[in-house]
């Protein structure tokens, strides 16, 4: 692209060190499709990613760091050697397509049931903290149960935990890394003061309650380096029920700042609250270039119209879309060609099987079947 030309959504794109063909990323989205038991990817879910690899860049569906991490049944965990045999296989399948893959490390915190976790154990989180709503597990629908508080030692050991996540997605082939650090869970039920009572170096000011994110952060340029490093935020989204901070533009930019200082390669933002409202209130999402100087993807809700004028507008580098890659495997020219969208179905969303999952046409094979 000429540097002096409009960038557009179909433009490529460099992301600290990966390549992107195009800008239309595909966002992380839980499908609960691993392997009973292992909680190891397969070969389904390999064909799958690969059938979206003309996406400029894949966040892959998150997948837990330890045990604990885990808040619903069937999601894949990257911190045992099966699991990281699963996920060489996606990557494998994903390359081979032409794609670029990075993984979305989670840590669900509160967000989760004893029912879910090891021993029966209660949820951890920042604080004695009791995310709202309910929770599926292996013993039907529950309402989520009160979490304990991590110790300054456990949190410590989280941070390695994240570390050997890292490199278990590094060994098994993928581009890079996204940390999970929005919608609710446990690094943002660190970062937010509602939730955040803590007295010891992870509470209190600013400063400490982003500390454990960036520590996670810092493990992570450990093993990828910085410019294949990112990391998802939502400053305002209510996700979870996730209660809201007292000042997030204050709270965010310091994060920010912290996030440009190492350099790492995109920020990658849900504007609003997420899969709700795309919105701007209680933070300056236009105004982030200020603060951080990588890459910046947008999301949440976005149309093709409005992708299109983001990029083009400089609000953001690239835009991630969700749902739309659901059911459509080859969004990209899609929307480059402005073809309809086949719509997802919602009962397909989350379960076992190829039904809703790697069964949705790509245009090519939509026309010949018409033609046939």
């Amino acid at each position: 692209m000429n540097a002096n030309a409009t960038p557009s959504l179909f433009d490529s794109l460099r992301i600290g060190a990966i390549e992107c063909p195009n800008r239309v990323i595909m966002a992380p989205l839980t499908r609960c499709r691993a392997l009973p038991g292992s909680l190891a990817l397969h070969a389904l879910n390999a064909e799958y990613y690969a059938q979206r690899a003309s996406a400029g860049l894949i966040v892959s569906e998150a997948t837990q760091v330890e045990p604990r991490g885990i808040g619903y049944i069937g999601t894949p965990g990257c911190h045992s050697a099966e699991q990281q045999a699963g996920w060489k296989r996606v990557a494998d399948a994903v390359h081979a397509a032409g794609g670029r893959i990075v993984a979305q490390l989670w840590h669900v915190g509160a967000v989760s049931h004893p029912d879910l976790q090891p021993g029966n154990a209660a949820p951890v989180s920042s604080s004695d903290y009791t995310a709202v709503g309910t929770v599926h597990t292996q013993h039907g629908k529950r309402e989520r149960t009160a979490a304990r508080a991590l110790s300054t030692a456990e949190v410590k050991a989280l941070v390695a935990d994240f570390r050997h996540a890292a490199q278990v997605i590094h060994d098994a082939g993928l581009d890079g890394v996204e940390i999970h650090s929005a919608n609710g869970y446990l690094l943002e039920q660190f970062i937010r003061d509602s939730v955040n009572h803590r007295t010891d170096e992870y509470g209190g000011s600013i400063a400490n309650r982003i500390r454990f994110t960036l520590e996670v952060i810092d493990a992570a340029i450990e093993v990828f380096g910085p410019d294949r490093v990112g990391i998802r935020l939502s400053p305002v989204s209510g996700a979870n029920g996730c209660p809201q901070d007292s000042n997030p533009q204050a709270t965010y930019t310091a994060l920010l700042e912290a996030l440009n200082a190492r350099r790492i390669a995109f920020v990658h933002f849900i504007e609003g609250n997420t899969g709700v409202e795309h919105h701007e209130r209680g933070f300056d999402f236009a105004g982030a270039r200020r603060h951080f100087h990588g890459t910046i993807i947008g999301n949440n809700k976005y149309t093709r119209q409005m992708a299109l004028d983001a990029v083009a507008g400089g609000r953001c580098d690239a835009v991630a879309f969700g749902v739309p890659f659901i059911s459509n495997p080859d969004l990209p020219r899609r929307l480059q060609l402005d073809a309809p969208l086949t719509p997802a179905n919602i009962k397909t969303y989350y379960g076992p099987g190829a039904v809703g999952y790697t069964d949705y046409p790509t245009l090519d094979s939509s026309a010949a079947a018409a033609a046939s």
